[in-house]
């Protein structure tokens, strides 16, 4: 029965208010409490009621305006040509249809082939640079299209944003990109504020909009953004007559870029966006799509624009990482250095295309100032192989018999009351000998891929043997026999061999591994690799202080203290010479200097350099026999000083540590 006109104008008039206030929250309070692919479903939803009744469509409809509107707290800035957003689709057919109107209004027959320009969608906060004459005078953030927010000092804090063009350019050019928290740093800063007692970001969006939206600039400073440029206000005007053309020239000018796939037809796009979906973790920034455009800017001239978005591009958007679903119950579990985490038990829900039932809570203090309850609906994220975890509680949907949890005050797994170091958030099972959970959990660590890569030893095995206390420690795992193994349920003589070999195996595993494996809190991989380098064998490791570890490129005080305090501990000391005892011997890292020329010196660097990145400037030093630290101290030999360079160059200026130009240090590890 076909709807009345009465209540079609009350339904649009509905999702017109609750897209308006789902905009606010997510670009001006940076606070969603829906999903992206929750929007664009509301979204969708008014554009096929609008289409069939255009005369309900209004000039204020959230169909044909961008974004939100621009803060209070900043001076406004109007966009002399208009910040547009780009229309959506969803899966393959979509696009489909998209390349089929871009025929049809260009008259090109359905058979003919249409050249896009393909390119990753960021999702970071657009932004708007105006260059006079090369020199950047102006940035502005994209706010309701027309109308964005002066952030011209937050932006010049950036370093990916040139302050003067590469290459003459007369007159006024205003380029248009995205600002964006990269991935790896977004991960250390939620743990560092996680571990500070501070709220988590929500994602690397949020934490880009908040550090670039700083009322004080030298905030944003302390924060590692960056950006890319992919567009300029007028393309039809530039000199560049295709996109790929202006994105190169951009990149010219010194913009940095997220170089564009050129594609002939719908195929080619479409292989990329498949390949895209399997690769989207490898991208250092967060990406919700990819931004297909038709090359030729005179066929953009001529498809020209309908609404607020324009007829020769499409965000082509992948699968959701983000979804609503509902708290069944709350678990607290136990991991390998005894930290009790809570867990929500959910309503099984599909997102990314993976069936998520469960994610985690952080810790006590995380799940009160969320105030996440049984029976509450939530916004659940999954990116890659992260762990899924509950973004946000959407209160308005509290059932009213949802109650707080209450932590619990021992450990689930041996009972033993729990406790919290002075600083902490977490709360921890001091029972590290024999608490079962903790026993599982290091076992599972230490055999893992990325430790010592124990194949055959999962969950099931871990469990078996930790109940049937055939194995206390890791060190246990290479005493185990083949009549022990066989005695466990559903192990025959094969399947116990090949384990056994596995675990034989990793005795000789690099050392970097064998530091990961041991689980020392605060030492990732990174790190492990670091001081595998540093020590370069067992002894030199348990032998460590803090003040030999001074220094040492990304090894700072708190690393210091933790790996110094864990060896400290006898039974860690002791686990590292069972571990020898029973044939665990693992190899020193394969030399990689090419010369001594820098033997012994301690070398920081600093400032932008302009023929080689940091990391290169660093792998050139420890190429060549020297040693690259984060800090400057009397230790430090030289200072290699870049543009820019800040208060490290005042450092080594008051302690009289040499300090030496780019050329100097390329000078000095010339080969030959």
């Amino acid at each position: 029965m076909a709807k009345s006109k009465a209540n079609v104008e009350a339904q649009v008039q509905t999702l017109r208010r609750d897209l308006e206030e789902h905009s606010y929250r997510y670009h001006v309070l940076d606070q969603p409490i829906i999903s992206d692919a929750q929007y664009d479903k509301l979204m969708r939803e008014l554009e096929a009621i609008e289409a069939v009744h255009p005369e309900l469509v209004r000039p204020d409809s959230p169909t044909q305006r961008v974004g939100a509107a621009p803060s209070a707290s900043f001076a406004q800035v109007r966009h002399r040509v208009p910040m547009l957003s780009l229309g959506n689709v969803f899966d393959e057919a979509g696009f489909t249809d998209f390349d089929a109107k871009v025929k049809r209004h260009l008259g090109m027959p359905a058979e003919a082939i249409v050249t896009y320009a393909v390119e990753p969608k960021i999702d970071g906060l657009s932004i708007e640079l105006v260059y006079h004459d090369g020199q950047l005078v102006q940035a502005s953030t994209r706010g309701d299209g027309t109308t964005g927010e002066d952030v011209t000092l937050n932006a010049r804090t950036i370093k990916a944003i040139p302050l003067r063009l590469r290459e003459a350019y007369a007159g006024e050019l205003e380029v248009r990109g995205e600002v964006y928290y990269p991935k790896a740093r977004f991960a250390e800063l939620n743990r560092e504020r996680e571990e500070a007692g501070e709220p988590t970001f929500a994602n690397p969006r949020n934490a880009a909009a908040g550090a670039l939206r700083q009322i004080d600039a030298n905030v944003t400073a302390k924060r590692p953004l960056s950006a890319l440029f992919y567009a300029v206000a007028e393309p039809s005007r530039m000199k560049p007559k295709t996109h790929v053309e202006l994105t190169a020239w951009l990149a010219g000018l010194g913009l940095p870029i997220p170089k564009p796939t050129l594609c002939e037809g719908t195929e080619a796009v479409l292989a990329v966006y498949r390949d895209t979906i399997v690769k989207r973790e490898g991208f250092p920034y967060e990406i919700d799509g990819l931004v297909v455009k038709v090359n030729d800017h005179g066929l953009q001239t001529d498809l020209g624009f309908v609404s607020r978005a324009p007829r020769w591009a499409i965000a082509f958007k992948l699968p959701a990482r983000e979804e609503v679903t509902t708290v069944e119950s709350i678990r607290v579990q136990v991991g390998r250095t005894g930290a009790l985490t809570p867990v929500a038990n959910l309503a099984p829900v599909q997102v990314g295309g993976v069936t998520v039932t469960s994610a985690t809570l952080h810790n006590a203090e995380e799940i009160a100032r969320k105030d996440v309850r049984a029976g509450d609906s939530v916004l659940v994220r999954r990116a890659g192989d992260v762990i899924p975890e509950v973004v946000q509680v959407i209160l308005e949907k509290r059932p009213s018999h949802a109650v707080a949890f209450d932590f619990p005050t021992s450990c689930p797994s041996c009972g033993t009351t729990v406790v919290r170091d002075e600083g902490e958030v977490v709360w921890r099972c001091p029972n590290v000998v024999s608490c079962p959970a903790q026993v599982r959990e290091r076992i599972r660590h230490w055999a893992g891929r990325r430790a010592m890569d124990i194949e055959g030893l999962g969950d099931k095995i871990v469990n078996a043997l930790v109940d049937k206390k055939l194995v206390l420690d890791v060190a246990d795992l290479y005493r185990l026999t083949l009549e022990q193994l066989t005695t466990l349920e559903r192990f025959g003589d094969k399947s116990a061999s090949n384990l056994l070999s596995a675990i034989a195996a990793s005795r000789e595993q690099p050392l970097a591994r064998f530091i990961f494996a041991l689980g020392v809190r605060h030492i990732g991989e990174t790190v492990a690799t670091r001081l595998a380098e540093h020590f370069r064998s067992v002894d030199a490791m348990l032998a460590a202080t803090e003040e030999s570890l001074d220094g040492v490129h990304g090894i700072g005080p708190e690393l210091a203290s933790a790996w110094v305090g864990h060896f400290a501990m006898t039974e860690n000391r002791a686990l590292v010479e069972k571990l020898r005892s029973v044939g665990v011997n693992p190899k020193p890292p394969v030399s990689t200097v090419v010369s001594a020329q820098l033997a012994g010196k301690a070398i920081v660097v600093t400032g932008t350099l302009s023929t080689m990145s940091r990391d290169e400037a660093h792998a050139r030093i420890v190429a060549h026999g020297g040693r690259v630290a984060s800090s400057v101290s009397k230790k430090t030999d030289y200072l290699v000083a870049g543009e820019a360079a800040g208060s490290k160059l005042a450092k080594a200026q008051e302690l009289g540590v040499k300090v030496i130009t780019e050329d100097d240090l390329l000078a000095m590890t010339r080969e030959g």
